[in-house]
C-alpha cells in the first residue's frame, strides 16, 4: 500500500467515525491552485468535502463518500505536502524532490483512531461542538478549572472555552510548524492556564516531544506552576521567573503564545519571537494604554473626545500597528476572534506565520504603512 492510499483510508476513516478535524493539503503541483482543505460535511452520503483554493480567488467543492479512496488517493498526488489532523492525534504526508512520498505518524495514529471512540455525526453541515479538552484532564483540575470529577466549575466556563479556542487556533497552523518535535514558549504566562494545555496538546493529544517554557515576573506564580508541572508529570515545561525583554533562551521557539499580555508587555512579547525567529505566533493582547495617552490626531478628535469610543479606536489601532510590524518582519498576519466577547471583551487574537520565502517588496511596504500610520496617530513624535 502506498503512502498516499495509507493516508487516504485514514482520512476516510476518521471522518466516517466523526473524528477528522481537517485535512490540509499544499503545495500543489498546478500552479493554479493554493491549497485545498478537507472536512466532515454530511452531503448525501459524502462524509468528507475538499475544498480547493484556486489562485484567481475561486474555490470548487468535491465531496467525498466512505467508499472514496480512490478518488482521494488521486487528489492527494496533486500536493507535495498533506496534513490530517483528527481528534485523536495527527499524520503528515511530505514528498522529496525527487518525489519520494513518506508518511510521517500513520501507524501511530491508525491504533489511536481504532482504540478512540467514535463521534455522532448530526444531519446537516454542523456537528456537535467537540472540545479538544474535555474538563477531566488532571492538570484542569490541579489548576482549579474543574472539579475532581472533571466537571468544568461554572465561575470558569469561560477559561475553559478561551483556552479550548486558543487550542483550536492552535490546531489551524500546525501545518505551518514542526512536526513530532517542537520548542515553545509563553511569555508573560500568569498562571498559565495556557502553558499547561498547550503543553498536554503537543505532549499528551498529538504525541510531540516538546520542550516548553513560560516566563513571568511574578516570583511567586512561577513556584506554583512549578510544583504543578512537577505533580503532572510534565517532565518537558519548565517556567522562568524573570523579565521577558531580557529573557534569553539558546533553543529559539518555534511557537510563541501570549495570552492577555497587559500593554506594551504584548509589545515585548511580540519583539522576542521576532527576535527569535519563531515560525508561528499567537497572541492575545490585554489593555491598550500606551496610544491612549499618546494619541495626537486632530482628524480622529472627534472620537477621541468620547472615553469609551477613545479606547475602542486605540485598541484597534494598536493592534493594527501591531500586525504591520509583524508584516515588516516577515510574517502573513492575521487578527481573530478568540471568544465570545460576552466571555471577555480581550478576545483579538493577532496571528502572524513567519513566510517561508522573504517578500522584500510586501515587508517595506508594510514598513512605510505602520511608520505613516504611527505618525498620524501620534502627531509624528516617537
Amino acid at each position: 500500500m502506498t503512502p498516499y492510499e495509507t493516508l487516504a483510508d485514514l482520512a476516510l476513516t476518521a471522518a466516517e467515525r466523526g473524528l477528522l478535524d481537517k485535512l490540509v493539503l499544499s503545495v500543489p503541483r498546478d500552479k493554479t491552485v493554493t491549497r485545498a482543505v478537507g472536512t466532515v460535511r454530511r452531503v448525501g452520503d459524502a462524509r468528507l468535502q475538499i475544498e480547493t483554493f484556486r489562485a484567481d480567488g475561486k474555490a470548487t467543492h468535491q465531496n467525498l463518500p466512505p467508499d472514496g479512496r480512490a478518488a482521494l488517493t488521486a487528489l492527494l498526488q496533486d500536493f507535495a505536502r498533506v496534513n490530517l489532523l483528527t481528534a485523536a492525534g495527527a499524520a503528515e504526508l511530505r514528498v522529496s524532490k525527487k518525489g519520494v512520498a513518506t508518511l510521517l505518524g500513520g501507524e501511530a495514529l491508525q491504533k489511536k483512531l481504532q482504540a478512540a471512540p467514535a463521534a455522532d455525526i448530526t444531519a446537516g453541515n454542523d456537528r456537535e461542538k467537540r472540545h479538544i479538552l474535555r474538563g477531566d484532564e488532571p492538570f484542569l483540575v490541579r489548576l482549579g478549572i474543574s472539579d475532581a470529577t472533571g466537571r468544568v466549575h461554572d465561575k470558569k466556563g469561560p477559561k475553559f472555552r478561551q483556552i479550548n479556542r486558543f487550542l483550536e487556533l492552535i490546531r489551524d497552523v500546525l501545518p505551518d510548524l514542526p512536526r513530532d518535535e517542537i520548542v515553545i514558549a509563553d511569555l508573560c504566562c500568569g498562571k498559565s492556564y495556557l502553558s499547561f494545555a498547550v503543553y498536554h496538546y503537543f505532549a499528551d493529544v498529538l504525541g510531540y516531544r516538546v520542550r516548553m517554557v513560560g516566563v513571568d515576573l511574578k516570583q511567586d506564580v512561577i513556584a506554583y506552576c512549578r510544583q504543578v508541572a512537577a505533580d503532572c508529570g510534565f517532565d518537558g515545561l519548565s517556567f522562568v521567573w524573570g523579565d521577558v525583554a531580557r529573557y534569553e533562551t539558546t533553543q529559539r521557539p518555534d511557537l510563541v503564545v501570549s495570552l492577555h499580555a497587559c500593554d506594551t508587555a504584548t509589545d515585548l512579547v511580540l519583539e522576542k519571537a521576532v527576535e527569535w525567529g519563531a515560525k508561528v505566533i499567537l497572541s492575545t493582547p490585554c489593555c491598550h494604554h500606551e496610544l491612549n495617552n499618546t494619541l495626537d490626531c486632530p482628524a480622529l478628535a472627534f472620537i477621541g473626545e468620547y472615553g469609551m469610543l477613545r479606547q475602542k479606536l486605540c485598541a484597534a489601532a494598536t493592534d493594527a500597528l501591531r500586525l504591520k510590524r509583524l508584516e515588516a518582519a516577515g510574517y502573513r498576519v492575521a487578527a481573530l476572534e478568540l471568544i465570545d466577547p460576552e466571555d471577555t471583551p480581550k478576545n483579538v487574537m493577532l496571528r502572524a506565520v513567519r513566510r517561508e520565502r522573504p517578500d522584500e517588496k510586501a515587508q517595506a511596504k508594510a514598513a512605510a504603512e505602520y511608520e505613516a500610520a504611527r505618525r498620524f496617530l501620534t502627531g509624528g513624535g516617537d
